[in-house]
């Protein structure tokens, strides 16, 4: 059965199991800390949605509790997309065009708060060329970082400002054109300089300074946030970035002796969990272990086109293979556990980046070519929950209230 939404941005097309979401919600005013900010509702359960923007740049966002469907706006044509499951972070031609779902989650370690607020556009961070975006964990401190490659530009940007609807910069510093990355790191950043073999990482306070740390980074290229620290990714292995008060330190965890697997070059999770997955080409799957420090290669069972990491109780980490297939792994030996049907075949055959994201209990899938979402319960035999048909091509999408 197929149900027009609002707006006419999406479609609903139910299928015969509905969402386990929880279908009250209790709000309250926000106190201080704890991810609060002016203005926000503070819930009972996180409130998810799906938020994507059209090709022409058209926002929308889909609350997965009620599936309605609500337009944000327009910013330009979109060419790539990073989140930290609030903002969307976007690639347009003015630079990156940064959005506020209004939904997001802060996590406090043994428990978490959820809020609620108005989505906006925030505005732009110029820049040129295609920027790496980096960000933490948490939506409403501390900083998230952008790289700039065609102008060598690095900036961070003061997330709590973020929070309250003003793109402020902590600091802009001009280096050498080419690939880099500012990752925060608590109240510090991390910004790569050099390329290639000598590459390295500096530290830096939040408001432009060297803090004297420098650590060597052969072609660094990936990051991301876990609970542990701030991985970034090296040809010898990954750098472990924390802060602690006024220190900051960075490990370094070398891949195995003896491998001769391809460094993995990106890195993606359930968001804050310790291990994380990335790609080692045709050799398999990285597997990094941010709380052991340690690495293990999983065999690839077919061509993929991205992985990501559970890090749930059965340690599930899922695939999406080259014809368009959502594989549910074992994170122990990457045995298959169950699969779906070709879901993105077209997708994936004309480059349209399909997103493949994953949160306690539900994985989610974009197909732009096929203009649908896909809700997946990979704990349930890689079950198609909900199908969501969308009336214009979800370019790029991001689950929201994470």
């Amino acid at each position: 059965m197929t149900t027009a939404l609002a707006l006419g941005a999406l479609v609903l097309a139910s299928t015969a199991c509905t969402s386990e979401q929880p279908t009250t919600e209790a709000e309250q005013p926000t106190g201080e800390g704890h991810g609060a900010v002016a203005g926000a509702a503070e819930l009972a359960e996180p409130r998810l949605g799906l938020t994507s923007i059209d090709p022409s740049g058209k926002v929308s966002h889909l609350d997965l509790l009620d599936e309605t469907v609500s337009e944000l706006g327009t910013i330009g044509a979109p060419t790539a997309l990073h989140t930290d499951g609030r903002y969307l972070f976007a690639q347009t031609d003015a630079g990156v065009e940064i959005v506020d779902s209004g939904v997001w989650t802060w996590d406090h370690v043994d428990h978490f708060h959820y809020y609620r607020a108005e989505p906006r556009l925030l505005g732009t961070v110029a820049g040129a060329g295609p920027a790496t975006v980096a960000t933490s964990n948490l939506s409403t401190s501390g900083g998230t970082g952008l790289f700039f490659p065609e102008s060598g530009e690095a900036v961070l940007l003061d997330t709590e400002a973020l929070a309250e609807g003003t793109v402020t910069e902590q600091f802009r510093k001009v280096t050498a054109p080419g690939a880099g990355m500012v990752v925060p790191v608590g109240t510090f950043a991390l910004v790569t300089e050099g390329s290639g073999p000598s590459a390295s990482v500096v530290g830096y306070t939040s408001d432009g300074e060297r803090t004297g740390l420098v650590e060597s980074c052969p072609e660094a290229r990936g990051t991301i946030t876990t609970r542990v620290g701030a991985v970034i990714g090296c040809a010898d292995g990954a750098l472990l970035a924390s802060a602690t008060g006024d220190s900051l330190a960075v490990e370094r965890i070398p891949y195995p002796t003896g491998t001769t697997a391809p460094a993995a070059t990106s890195f993606d999770n359930r968001e804050g969990r310790p291990t994380v997955a990335g790609s080692a080409g045709t050799e398999g799957i990285w597997m990094l272990d941010t709380r052991e420090r340690s690495w293990s290669l999983l065999p690839a069972p077919a061509p993929l086109v991205h992985v990501t990491a559970v890090d749930d109780a059965d340690e599930h980490v899922l695939a999406l293979t080259d014809d368009g297939r959502v594989l549910v792994l074992d994170g122990n030996n990457g045995a298959v556990i169950s699969e779906t049907d070709p879901l993105v075949t077209e997708s994936v055959a004309t480059g349209k980046t399909p997103t493949l994201v994953a949160d306690q209990q539900r994985a989610y899938l974009s197909g732009p070519a096929e203009r649908t979402l896909f809700e997946i319960d990979f704990a349930d035999g890689a079950r198609v929950a909900r199908t969501f048909d969308t009336g214009t091509e979800p370019a790029f999408t991001a689950e929201t209230g994470r």
